[in-house]
């Protein structure tokens, strides 16, 4: 893993850290995938690996959010995870839409 790697996961945490902070509830952090995981009671909910961001979508809404530009299904094992996507660094370059992809 190279420097600027890292420092490029470390500055998508420091802004998924951010917007953790406007929800009420406690998340935990893991380091998962080879990257960093923010945890719900214990389940992933966003994360990152790879520059990507990976979110938790409820299966009612998995069609609707694959269907948005700079999102795929989370594929790392080459088959696609049940309720989770990435998206493209171009998916999340505002604040608003990094927190739209964690409201999720």
């Amino acid at each position: 893993m190279t420097t600027q790697y890292m420092a490029s996961d470390e500055r998508l945490a420091n802004r998924i850290r951010e917007q953790l902070t406007f929800f009420k509830e406690t998340f935990t952090e893991k380091k998962m995938f080879g990257g960093i995981c923010f945890l719900y009671e214990g389940k992933m909910t966003v994360g990152i690996a790879k520059n990507n961001l990976m979110a938790r979508v409820k299966l009612e809404k998995m069609e609707e959010n694959l269907a948005k530009d700079f999102v795929r299904p989370m594929d790392f094992t080459k088959k696609p995870m049940k309720e989770f996507i990435y998206v493209y660094s171009e998916g999340f370059e505002t604040e608003l839409a990094l927190l739209q992809w964690i409201e999720l």
